[in-house]
């Protein structure tokens, strides 16, 4: 039997002016998170959404979110992307200056904690915050901007983290890049929650294309 597989679709690629309309052509049968990057302009060279945004988009549907903050200091605002309706904060190694504090807080706060790696962070970051994750999100290409090619290296990268976290219970995310025709790679390497953006939006019905996916992942 297949291991299960979640598929998170960006909303980083979505029509912004009309995120609702977006929202509701998702099935949520076949969509086990919405990701939704939150960029500052300073950690990474985007300026995308705040906690309102959140806010709006958990009023509009029971998908869990699955926030990535792509942000120098989140400690100053995972309580308010928790508020906002949060299901998953995750945060990167390279811009929390107190890692395990951070994912600490995001668990006093009722969410899951994940921590993100960019493509060239070696995984020896993860090593002392492991019991402290629910999740590991490696970027596979430099973050953001949407639309971007995968790294091959990154799938060494894949299966050294599964090794790493061996029988924990933690969800091994990649996000970038992910299309129908490498998903099957991604997968085998040891990824189990593929985030994926402008595969599914920029090629209408969206869920055609998430059924696709699951094809070769899921039983679902």
């Amino acid at each position: 039997m297949k291991a299960p597989c979640k598929i998170s679709p960006s909303l980083l690629s979505a029509d912004f002016a009309n995120l609702e309309s977006e929202m509701a052509q998702l099935d949520p049968s076949l969509v086990d998170y919405l990701h939704l990057d939150v960029m500052d302009g300073h950690f990474v060279p985007n300026i995308t959404i705040g906690p309102d945004v959140v806010k709006a988009i958990a009023s509009r549907t029971n998908i869990p979110l699955d926030v990535h903050l792509m942000i120098e200091n989140p400690e100053r605002y995972i309580k308010q992307f928790a508020d906002a309706g949060a299901h998953i904060i995750t945060v990167h190694a390279e811009a929390a200056t107190h890692l395990q504090r951070c994912l600490q807080q995001i668990r006093e706060f009722g969410c899951k904690a994940g921590v993100s790696l960019n493509p060239a962070t070696p995984l020896e970051a993860l090593h002392y915050v492991l019991e402290d994750s629910d999740l590991i999100l490696l970027m596979t290409v430099n973050p953001g901007f949407g639309g971007q090619k995968f790294i091959p290296q990154m799938l060494q990268k894949i299966k050294d983290c599964v090794a790493l976290i061996e029988n924990r219970n933690i969800e091994l995310e990649v996000d970038g890049g992910v299309k129908v025709s490498n998903i099957k790679s991604l997968y085998e390497a040891g990824a189990r929650v593929f985030v994926s953006g402008s595969e599914i939006f920029s090629n209408p019905p969206y869920n055609d294309v998430i059924r696709r996916m699951r094809s070769v992942l899921c039983d679902r």
